[in-house]
Formats: C-alpha cells, sequence, structure tokens
C-alpha cells in the first residue's frame, strides 16, 4: 500500500472515530467528508504528525486547494516540498507550537492567491490524538476574512485621515454631545482657549462662550441638532486667562447610520482680523496726525442729521476754522513744529466735544466744528469760546507761539440742505473773514457768492485746454527699494495757461470733477499715455509699466473698458504695460465696480488702490475686487519718522499688502530715513521727491531709463 492510499485510510479511521458505525455511520461520514470537501468556504487542511517533526498533507478541501493554489499532488508531501521557503517556515513554527502547547493555536494568515491576490486569513490549527494520547494529526480550519480586514484597515486609514485633519487644522475644532459636553478638541483649541484636552472634556462648550453670546449659540446648536449645519459671524470666547476673542462659529452634525450622535464645533480665531479691521476703520474715519474725526466722518455726520427723519427739522451750524499765519509758522519752523501746533489746536478744541459737539480735522491747518440744536445766537456764543482757547499761547521747544483763528459759519437749513452746499457756504464765510483781517468771525451771507467768479472763468479755460494743447503728462518714477530699479511710473497731469500759467493740480482737478470734464480729460490721459508707451517700447524700453489715475466718475463710464482695449490696440503695447489706479472711494458700489475691474484684469491690465488708507477703507473690498496693488497715501509716510501712530499704520499696511500677495508703493517719499524704515517694512517700491519730482518724459528717459539701462 503507497503512501497516498494508507494514509487516505487513515483519514477515513479518523473520521470513523467520530461518527457512529454501521451504515448510517458510512453515509454520515460521506456527507460530511462532501461537505468539508465541497462546500465549506473556509480552507480545511488536515495534516499527518511525524517525526521530526514533520507535517504531511493528508486532507485538503476544495476551498483550500483554490485559495492556497495547491493540488492533489502535494497531498503526502511536507510544508518545505510544497510551499516557498518563507511561507513553508512560518507554517512549520505554527504547527510545532501545537505539539508544545498541546492544545489549539490560533494565528492570523496572511498570503497571495495565484500569486497576485493577497488573501487575509485566521486559522486554528486542532489537535487529534492518537490511542496513546499523541497527537497523529492536526485540522487546520483557515477562514478567508481579506474582505473584512481590507475594510478595517480602510476604517483605520481613515480614521488617521480624519485624525490628521482635525488635529494639524489651524482652527480649532470641538467634538460635542447634543448637550454641549465637549468630548474631544485639536490642539488648535488648546491653543485657542487656554485649557487641556482634559480640562476641556470636563467643560460645556457653553462655559466658554461669553454671556451676551450664549442665546444666539444655544439656537445655533439646536438648530444643528435638527441636521443643519450652520455658522455665524462675531462671537466672543473666553480664554482661561480671562481675554476676549472674537471667533466665526461654524458646526456641523455628526451623522451615525441616519442619527445624530453628536457635533462638530470649529472656531476660527477674527482677533487679529478684528484688529486690523478696527484700525483701517479707525484711519478711515480719523485724522491720522491729530486723532480727530476727518473729513469723511464730517460728511457723514452731516448727512445723518440732514436726512434723518426725526433731526432733519432740527437747527445745527458748521463752523470753518482756519489758522491765520500758520503757513509762515510752519515754514520758518518746519513740518515737526507745525505738526505739534496743529496736535496742541488739535487737544483744546477737543475740549468742546460732547454729544451735541463734534471736532474735525479737514486738512492741513482746516478744522470743522458740528453744533447740533443751536441757534445762531448760541452759535456765536460758543464762537467766543473758541477764541478763548487760543487766548493761551503755544509752546515748542520751549518757545512760545501765539495762534489766531479765522473761523466761518453756515446754518441749517437756511445755509444750504446738503452737505457740501453747507461746507462751501462755511468756508465762504471763512474767506471773507480772511479777507478783512482775520482773528474773528463771520455767519454766511448770500451774497457771498461773487468770490468765486474766477471759477467760473478757470472752468471756461479748462474746457479749451485739451485743444489748445495746454495738457501734458508729467511722470514720477517707482522706485524698487532693494534694488533700486526703475521700471514703472506714475502719470500726472499738468496743466500750464498761456494767462495763468502752471495751475496745481488740487485747483483744476477737483474742478474738472465737480463740472464732468474729468471724463474727457481722463480719456485724453489714457490716449497719451500709451501713445509714450509706443514711443518708449520703439526706443527699446519693453519692460516699463506706466499707472495712470482713474477718478471715480470715470470708472463708472460704460465705455471705460473698451476705449481702454481700444487704445491698446491702436499703439500696440502689451496689458502688463498698464496699471490702473483707483481710489477707495470708486470702490463703494461693489455691483458696478466689481464687473469694470474683472473685465480690466481680464485684459492682462494691474490695478492698484491709490492713496490707501484715506478713503473708504474695508478689508471686506480687498478681498472681493481683483487688486493687484495698493500705494500708500504720502499722509501717513510724511510723519513715519517722528509720530508712532503713522509708523504703526504704515507697517501694518505693508503686512497686509504682502500677506494679500499684492504690490506695496510708498508715495510722498522724501528723504533717507524714510526709504530706510520702508525698506526695513518690507515695502516694495517707493514714489517721491527723495528720488524724482514728476518729470516730462524726455527728462525721465535721459535722467532715469538710460541711466539703468546703461548698467
Amino acid at each position: 500500500m503507497d503512501f497516498e492510499e494508507r494514509d487516505m485510510t487513515h483519514m477515513n479511521q479518523f473520521l470513523s472515530n467520530v461518527l457512529v458505525e454501521g451504515k448510517a455511520g458510512q453515509r454520515m461520514q460521506k456527507i460530511i467528508f462532501d461537505i468539508i470537501f465541497q462546500h465549506i468556504q473556509d480552507m480545511v487542511f488536515v495534516m499527518k504528525v511525524e517525526k521530526g517533526p514533520l507535517f504531511r498533507y493528508l486532507f485538503i478541501n476544495e476551498a483550500g486547494m483554490q485559495k492556497a493554489n495547491l493540488s492533489l499532488e502535494v497531498i503526502g508531501k511536507t510544508f518545505q516540498e510544497v510551499l516557498p521557503m518563507n511561507r513553508a517556515s512560518m507554517l512549520q513554527q505554527k504547527y510545532e507550537k501545537i505539539l508544545k502547547v498541546n492544545g489549539v493555536v490560533k494565528f492570523d494568515d496572511h498570503f497571495f492567491y495565484n500569486g497576485q491576490y493577497e488573501v487575509y486569513g485566521e486559522t486554528i490549527l486542532t489537535p487529534i490524538y492518537s490511542d496513546v494520547n499523541e497527537i497523529s494529526f492536526v485540522v487546520g480550519v483557515t477562514r478567508d476574512v481579506t474582505e473584512r480586514t481590507l475594510e478595517n484597515k480602510k476604517i483605520a486609514r481613515n480614521e488617521q485621515r480624519y485624525h490628521s485633519i482635525v488635529d494639524n487644522n489651524l482652527d480649532a475644532i470641538f467634538m460635542i454631545n447634543p448637550l454641549g459636553k465637549i468630548l474631544e478638541a485639536n490642539p488648535a483649541a488648546v491653543m485657542l482657549t487656554g485649557y487641556s484636552e482634559k480640562q476641556m472634556t470636563s467643560r460645556s462648550i457653553y462655559d466658554l462662550i461669553h454671556d451676551a453670546d450664549l442665546d444666539k449659540i444655544k439656537g445655533l446648536i439646536e438648530k444643528t441638532c435638527s441636521g443643519y449645519s450652520l455658522e455665524t459671524l462675531d462671537c466672543r470666547v473666553t480664554h482661561s486667562k480671562g481675554q476676549q476673542l472674537i471667533v466665526h462659529i461654524k458646526t456641523a452634525p455628526i451623522v451615525i447610520h441616519g442619527e445624530i450622535d453628536g457635533l462638530f464645533v470649529i472656531l476660527k480665531d477674527l482677533s487679529e482680523q478684528a484688529k486690523n479691521m478696527e484700525l483701517i476703520k479707525y484711519m478711515a474715519f480719523h485724522d491720522q496726525l491729530t486723532g480727530l474725526y476727518n473729513r469723511r466722518t464730517l460728511l457723514e455726520h452731516l448727512n445723518a442729521h440732514i436726512y434723518s427723519p426725526v433731526k432733519n427739522s432740527q437747527e445745527f451750524a458748521l463752523i470753518s476754522i482756519d489758522l491765520d499765519r500758520f503757513k509762515h509758522l510752519n515754514d520758518t519752523l518746519g513740518h515737526l513744529a507745525g505738526d505739534e501746533i496743529l496736535k496742541g489746536v488739535a487737544s483744546r478744541l477737543s475740549q468742546l466735544q460732547n454729544n451735541q459737539c463734534y471736532v474735525y480735522r479737514i486738512g492741513g491747518d482746516e478744522f470743522n466744528i458740528l453744533l447740533l440744536n443751536t441757534t445762531r445766537k448760541a452759535a456765536g456764543i460758543f464762537v467766543s469760546k473758541v477764541f478763548t482757547l487760543f487766548s493761551q499761547s503755544f509752546y515748542f521747544n520751549s518757545q512760545e507761539y501765539f495762534i489766531s483763528p479765522s473761523i466761518g459759519i453756515s446754518m441749517y437749513p437756511l445755509d444750504g440742505r446738503d452737505a457740501e452746499m453747507l461746507i462751501k457756504n462755511a468756508d465762504e464765510a471763512l474767506f471773507r473773514v480772511k479777507e478783512r483781517g482775520k482773528a474773528h468771525y463771520q455767519f454766511y451771507r448770500t451774497d457771498m457768492n461773487s468770490v468765486f467768479t474766477n471759477v467760473v472763468t478757470l472752468e471756461t479755460q479748462l474746457r479749451k485746454a485739451i485743444e489748445k494743447g495746454e495738457l501734458c503728462l508729467f511722470y514720477q518714477p517707482q522706485v524698487n527699494v532693494r534694488n533700486g530699479e526703475v521700471k514703472s511710473c506714475e502719470a500726472l497731469l499738468r496743466w500750464k495757461n498761456k494767462d495763468l500759467g502752471y495751475i496745481p493740480p488740487s485747483v483744476f482737478i477737483p474742478l474738472a470733477e465737480d463740472t464732468g470734464l474729468i471724463i474727457s480729460i481722463g480719456y485724453w490721459v489714457i490716449e497719451q499715455a500709451c501713445s509714450q508707451l509706443k514711443r518708449w517700447n520703439d526706443q527699446g524700453y519693453l519692460d516699463i509699466r506706466v499707472a495712470i489715475n482713474i477718478s471715480p466718475k470715470q470708472f463708472q463710464q460704460p465705455n471705460l473698458v473698451p476705449f481702454i482695449e481700444w487704445a491698446m490696440e491702436k499703439y500696440q503695447i502689451a496689458p502688463a504695460s498698464l496699471e490702473i489706479e483707483i481710489t477707495e472711494g470708486a470702490m463703494r458700489d461693489t455691483n458696478e465696480t466689481i464687473p469694470i475691474l474683472i473685465k480690466l484684469k481680464k485684459l492682462g491690465i494691474s490695478i492698484a488702490v491709490d492713496d490707501f488708507g484715506t478713503g473708504y477703507s474695508s478689508l471686506s473690498y480687498l478681498k472681493q475686487f481683483p487688486i493687484d496693488g495698493l500705494k500708500i497715501d504720502q499722509s501717513f509716510i510724511k510723519d513715519i519718522l517722528t509720530d508712532a501712530k503713522d509708523a504703526a499704520i504704515t507697517t501694518t499696511i505693508i503686512h497686509l499688502g504682502k500677506s494679500l500677495g499684492l504690490e506695496v508703493i510708498a508715495e510722498g517719499v522724501e528723504n533717507q530715513l524714510q526709504k530706510d524704515v520702508l525698506l526695513a517694512a518690507g515695502c516694495h517700491k517707493i514714489q517721491g521727491y527723495y528720488y524724482s519730482r514728476p518729470i516730462p518724459a524726455d527728462e525721465l528717459e535721459s535722467q532715469v531709463f538710460m541711466s539703468h539701462h546703461s548698467k
């Protein structure tokens, strides 16, 4: 009898030992044998134990042969004769273990089906004893748990991904139950609140919320428990050390098998953003030198009282103040002394401020006071108090100086029913005071309009300026702070009238705005700049960019973008050669502004915000609009060396611009020390008299472009 016949006999004897003898037992034996061999999906291996120890295959069911890639030819052979060395060695160790422990052995199995399909198994080795109580056979049953194992691995990977996202998230993430108890918190939550994770898991999320915001957050969480993902802005969270943090809160339900098991609460710290927004808001509404309200705030306050249905019947006074001989003092002593005296004036005027009296610095040595709920007689008495404030001298560097004010007054509604008219008429009254010897006050009278008859003449001349060839463009270089390169400049409009000579832009630009002439002048500027770029390109200056100022009125014109596109095509200049500068005021109406800016960006033109920080300053438009650069207004640069606030504001704008990927240009740079401060702060470019005044195109070529291209 050969090995296979002999051991199959042993196998039959093995089965017979566990079955009832007789024909019924034989049938049962056949049925069990058939089930094991044909139908059980688990892999079944019966191994004969020999001295060595050696383990020979005695029986393999159908599932075992298929999944282990074995055939009947292996019956009677050992692991070492059938399997690869590594697998044979592993199985040999497991089967030897059953001899050592003299009992059942369990282990996890792992192999490849047909050499390519990965199979995971759970194996149980059961000993079969002989009559003399020795292990004669070992029955190995391996259950295929591949699908379950791979699914568990997938779940484990997903859990690790989840933990990686949560643990490394910069936002604070809390997992809470529907009652608000904190179950888990990520490291960012620890940083935000100052509590350890252990300390937080003994608290409710409501313990962290400021009392004033509790109802809002409770409503948010209750609604999230109904299956909604929600968010809210400007909620306050209390740090462990007591300070209040402004956060943005998002909530999301945790759904397990269709049931809400808890919630995620995500907190984004907006404290720094809030500080920046407060700073920019302050910059927008306050004069940077004195801290008083600025012109924008004056206009808003005037409009609020003029158009309020409750207040529009109340009489009030607008008082315009100008300091006598201040220009002479400023020119004699220097701007530093002048600024200190302006601060002193602001400090004294602020003593009058209350809920019925507001003080503003409009610019230079011009101040305004809005006196509410007053009469003409009461306004006159109030102005006497203003003169009293100037009765005492001012001091600078231990020197004594006396300053007197000239004051003009307009009354609402008698002298104007809108803000601009009230301001204009108060200024007209002030002008008459200046004419008549200064240091007193004057109420507005209707016959004062004759003072401004020269404006009509100026308007007539301005209307003819283009056809007479009196307008021209000067160019001011924009210098790279780090390497001194000049690859961009700003086009600035100049007007030289044959009778009046050079007329300052501060005079004719506002007139052009008021009369609507700025639109036709603006188109002339665009074409002239494109024409000049074409000439520079033909001379080999191919990488020059020219910035053009676009007034708010022109920016609203529907044919602005088509005209710019036409000018670029006419003169064959690259879109990257042009930069459009718009003021913050042009951005108020986002519905009109955004489409225009998007069209300009599609043309490939750069967009910069001019005089940043002096107008409608808001972080929201920096986010919404496709802006490439910020220009810091010269009013901040002027006092950057002596005024800590100006220095802080300038540095903040530079850091803000850089963090948003915007180019930052500082205007009005006049000396090396200012440049050094800007360089240290990381400003990209400077523009100002330190490097060059605005100059004609031919001077720019000879003094700047040629010198740089020759290097």
